[in-house]
């Protein structure tokens, strides 16, 4: 078994993979302070943390200085996306990140065109 050691980031074992389990990143705490949905869009804010962070909170910290979702956060720390979440409101409560709730447009779908396209559609069948 050969594990990297601690200052070389997450601990890992070639056969096991990852050797610190989800609920120790997060102190064992599933439950978010702040409501994030996957899509949310999170941005650093350029504030100086006040106390130290651990090692997740600082990857977090570092993906997120453009605007990126709660989603593509989880993948790139592949971390499940309810201990992400933890992480990142931890994140948001110290002021270090800002986040904004997914958008959706509600567009007027135009009937006549979509009758188009199935029409062309048969007729290409």
């Amino acid at each position: 078994m050969s594990a990297a050691p601690a200052g070389d980031g997450p601990w890992l074992d070639d056969a096991a993979g990852r050797l610190v389990r989800p609920y120790t990143v997060s102190d064992g705490r599933t439950r978010p302070s702040t409501s994030l949905d996957l899509l949310s869009q999170v941005m650093a804010t350029g504030a100086t943390p006040l106390g130290y962070l651990g090692p997740e909170h600082t990857q977090a910290l570092e993906l997120c200085r453009a605007p990126v979702s709660v989603a593509e956060v989880a993948a790139h720390l592949e971390l499940p996306a309810a201990v992400t979440k933890v992480l990142l409101s931890d994140l948001v409560d110290g002021g270090l990140l800002t986040e904004r709730p997914p958008t959706f447009h509600d567009n007027h779908t135009d009937r006549a065109l979509l009758e188009a396209v199935l029409d062309g559609l048969r007729r290409q069948l």
